[in-house]
C-alpha cells in the first residue's frame, strides 16, 4: 500500500521523521489496507502546502477509481472540495446546503457565509471549462466559493 501511495522505501522510517504529505500518506495506506468500501477522512490536508494539497486530492481520486470505494470527507480546502466533490455538504451548526457543487455555490446560505457573510475576505468566483481549460470535469460550468 505505500507504493500505491506514492511513498515506497519509507516501510523503515519512524513516523516521527517523516514530512507531512509523507505522514497523510502513510495514514492513508494504512486506511486503504483493509480495501474499505468508504473512506473516511478528517482533513487529510492540514499543514501540507499548496502542491501537497493538489497531490494528496489527486492521488485520493485514483484510489477512489482504483479501489471503487466512496469517499466522505471533512475539510475546510473549499476551493479543491468544490472541484474535486460528486456531492457537498455545508455545515455551519447545521445543514445549511447540500447538493453538487454548483447547487451549493448558488445556495443562498452558502453565499451568505462566504460571499456577503465574510465582508469581501472571501471572493465568490466562477469557473468556466472552455477549450484551454485542462480540469477534466463533467460539469459544463462550476461556481466556486
Amino acid at each position: 500500500m505505500l507504493a500505491k501511495v506514492g511513498i515506497a522505501g519509507f516501510e523503515d522510517w519512524q513516523l516521527t521523521a517523516l514530512s507531512g504529505g509523507q505522514f497523510q500518506r502513510v495514514l492513508l495506506a494504512r486506511a486503504l489496507l483493509g480495501r474499505p468500501d468508504i473512506l473516511m477522512l478528517d482533513e487529510p490536508t492540514q499543514g501540507l502546502d499548496q502542491s501537497g494539497v493538489a497531490g494528496f486530492y489527486q492521488l485520493l481520486e485514483e484510489v477512489r477509481q482504483d479501489l471503487g470505494c466512496a469517499v466522505l470527507l471533512v475539510s475546510h480546502d473549499l476551493h479543491v472540495v468544490m472541484s474535486t466533490s460528486d456531492r457537498v455538504i455545508c455545515l455551519n451548526g447545521h445543514i445549511c446546503c447540500k447538493g453538487t457543487p454548483t447547487m451549493v455555490s448558488a445556495a443562498p446560505e452558502y453565499r451568505a457565509l462566504f460571499g456577503v457573510g465574510t465582508h469581501g475576505t472571501m471572493a465568490l468566483y466562477q469557473h468556466k471549462h472552455d477549450e484551454h481549460c485542462d480540469h477534466d470535469h463533467t460539469d459544463e460550468e462550476h461556481d466556486y466559493g
